[in-house]
């Protein structure tokens, strides 16, 4: 027996089988959390949220992106895998599978790192019943009764704002002063919603937040650094909101709705006029998005809102046209919605849900 696996071991070494192992016993807890929303969510708090801690703190003290770093260099990594593979298998066949194998072995590893640390996710029990709250199917009346309210919050925060000619709204702190702000509103969320996991890292500036406009994302998250990342070539209103967005995916809530409206009430449950307004600009812009077939509706809603603040619209307008349309873009996009299909959401079209959700928030308002 010894002989037999030292035998293999020559065609099959020891690391890289172990990461094969690996990748098929994650393909197991992948199915099982498919099959099952209830162990998904057992397996997201219990295990995934350790996972994502720990690499969150120890990829959290190097000052810049790795995972940036990272994809930025994948080309020469590439390159340089590719070189390896062809002069290591052209030696003999035992080197060819030792190679194939050792490949197989990479991608089996990054699949496995994916299951464990962030893939649950997608399949836990919904936010609304986590949340408890009543999500049924919007009306438009309820969809403009919601977008009424918060138009009224936003109005009301005009004043404690400062919006400039040409530049729009203006964070009147840094970056790293916003990520502060978004944990203390995560810390008082958390003690109400034990889904969250309790977690202290930081929100990473990306280097190539210009280039990465192009590709419509204004942030990413990566499972396999445990890393939240932020494109800060955007207006402020969206940076900050974009930074609650990520550290929502850094606390297990993959699907992309969810983050949207947990970001949502990490912004406006902060006692800080700024985060208050980044959260209902942003959802203002999904509310009087999903109004876009009622045109008088939407326009009448429109009008309500204070003229500083709808200026701080049009500058991001203008801001955004020069990345509107491109092929980075399309790309990116399409790339985008088949990842969350195959994660068993609804593709891009999901990001449009979280007006159900804030309906579904507001609904008792409605009523009265």
């Amino acid at each position: 027996m010894i002989r037999l696996f030292r035998r293999a071991g020559r065609w099959i070494p020891a690391l890289p089988a172990l990461f094969i192992l690996l990748g098929l016993t994650a393909a197991g807890i992948n199915i099982a959390y498919v099959r099952s929303p209830s162990f998904a969510d057992a397996f997201n708090t219990r295990v995934s949220s350790h996972i994502r801690v720990f690499l969150a703190l120890l990829t959290g003290w190097i000052p810049f992106s790795l995972a940036e770093f990272v994809v930025l260099g994948s080309p020469v990594i590439a390159v340089v895998v590719i070189v390896i593979a062809v002069r290591k298998g052209g030696r003999s066949g035992r080197y060819f599978v030792r190679t194939i194998v050792g490949l197989l072995s990479c991608a089996a590893l990054i699949y496995a790192m994916f299951v464990f640390a962030f893939g649950a996710g997608y399949r836990t029990t919904s936010i609304d019943k986590k949340l408890g709250l009543n999500r049924e199917k919007v009306t438009v009346e309820e969809l403009a009764g919601t977008a009424r309210i918060v138009v009224g919050k936003l109005n009301e925060l005009a004043d404690e704002v400062m919006i400039l000619y040409d530049d729009g709204s203006v964070r009147p702190y840094s970056h790293k002063e916003t990520v502060r702000l978004c944990l203390d509103s995560y810390a008082s969320l958390t003690d109400r919603w034990d889904f969250l996991s309790k977690l202290d890292a930081p929100v990473k500036e990306l280097v190539s937040s210009p280039l990465m406009t192009y590709t419509h994302i204004s942030g990413m998250y990566t499972f396999f650094t445990g890393e939240a990342n932020l494109n800060t070539n955007y207006p402020y209103f969206v940076n900050v909101y974009t930074t609650a967005h990520e550290m929502a995916h850094q606390r297990g809530i993959a699907r992309e709705n969810e983050a949207n409206f947990m970001a949502f009430l990490v912004c406006i449950n902060s006692p800080d006029p700024y985060m208050k307004y980044a959260g209902y600009l942003n959802l203002y812009e999904y509310l009087i998005s999903a109004l876009g077939s009622e045109k008088e509706l939407r326009d009448e809603i429109s009008s309500e809102l204070d003229v500083r603040v709808r200026y701080d619209l049009y500058c991001y307008s203008q801001f955004f046209d020069k990345y509107r349309e491109n092929t980075a873009a399309t790309v990116s996009n399409t790339v985008n919605n088949t990842y969350l299909v195959l994660q068993g959401t609804e593709g891009a079209k999901s990001y449009g849900l979280v007006v159900d959700l804030a309906v579904a928030y507001y609904r008792d308002r409605l009523d009265g």
